[in-house]
């Protein structure tokens, strides 16, 4: 099967706060090499930061873009993410690309915060945006300020795009308001991201600007062996759930929105969750319902048809976690399916 290139998204490979930076510029070579676009970073609290990596991947590379996505103005001021963008954009001018979020609100208010997702947010962006700017800030904001506030030097861009990570439908439709891109994070099944991107879209038209672009994490394993690849895209559909799902039924409304369009019942998830914290074995666990609403994997076909349907959902790049212990053999593998 050969998929056109014009119906595909930009391939791009995530980086998780995992990896150690050397693991994250053998991964950046090797994604250059066989053609992905991007690698993109994402930040969370109490796991490595992402600007030493992205600023060894970007000398390590002459052509793919590094994207950080994302950080957050709760660990970072938005002057200081303003800033450390601004260095990473003169040492590899146009390569770096930006991505910020509100956090996790747990780990964020464990450090004594009081979490308020989208006054941070658009505080965040009103900074962040002026200073890129080379401007001097006067801004109140509800959660971050920042008073007659300058850079010391001049940044290299005064039009940098700005990508939010968005999930809820408020957050959603501010991204739609303020933002060049949207994030969309793991375990976000086609038909929530087709929702989301209509929110977003509706929400940039209102308010008179272009429709963001678009970029998803999903986990991928691709592999000759289809059974193969997809019973190890279980494993890691099962610890995701496991790390990062709410424990019983007291869920949040985005959660139900998930999981209403990956096709299952609450009950399901809930008793899911519960046996897999119970350490029961994925495999007996997940069927394939799971791998089909939470992952691209199969063999190089199955897994750029799936891509493909991405991109009719209004997504523009799908920045891919190639998980199961060979992501270099794996990456080698699709991007040759692919021509990349």
């Amino acid at each position: 099967m050969t998929v056109p290139t014009a119906d595909l998204p930009r391939l791009g490979v995530r980086a998780h706060g995992g990896l150690g930076p050397q693991h994250c510029v053998d991964l950046a070579r090797a994604a250059e090499a066989h053609g992905f676009a991007s690698m993109w970073f994402a930040e969370n609290p109490f796991e490595r930061g992402v600007f030493p990596p992205i600023a060894a991947c970007l000398l390590a590379t002459q052509r793919i873009r590094a994207g950080i996505g994302i950080v957050n103005p709760y660990m970072r001021h938005p002057a200081q993410i303003a800033m450390d963008y601004a260095a990473l954009d003169e040492l590899a001018p146009g390569r770096a690309l930006l991505g910020i979020g509100s956090g996790i609100g747990v780990q964020i208010e464990r450090l004594g915060f009081r979490y308020r997702p989208l006054a941070a947010m658009e505080d965040a962006m009103q900074i962040v945006r002026g200073l890129l700017r080379g401007e001097t800030v006067r801004y109140r904001g509800k959660v971050f300020s920042a008073d007659g506030v300058a850079p010391r030097f001049e940044p290299p861009r005064r039009d940098v795009p700005i990508h939010m990570a968005s999930m809820g439908d408020r957050s959603l439709a501010l991204c739609g308001r303020i933002a060049d891109g949207l994030i969309i994070s793991n375990m976000c099944p086609l038909g929530y991201t087709q929702r989301a991107v209509g929110i977003v879209g509706e929400a940039a038209q209102q308010a008179g600007r272009p429709m963001p672009d678009v970029v998803q994490y999903v986990p991928c394993v691709a592999r000759p062996d289809r059974a193969e690849a997809r019973e190890v895209a279980k494993q890691e559909i099962a610890a995701m759930l496991a790390r990062f799902w709410p424990a019983g039924d007291d869920w949040p409304p985005v959660r139900e929105t998930i999981v209403h369009h990956a096709g299952f019942s609450k009950a399901e998830v809930v008793a899911t969750l519960e046996r897999l914290r119970q350490g029961k074995p994925a495999a007996t666990l997940l069927d394939d319902r799971f791998v089909d609403a939470f992952a691209i994997a199969g063999t190089a076909a199955d897994c750029l048809a799936t891509a493909t349907r991405y991109r009719r959902t209004g997504v523009n790049e799908l920045a891919l976690t190639f998980t199961g212990g060979q992501p270099k053999a794996d990456m080698a593998y699709l991007a040759d399916a692919a021509g990349a």
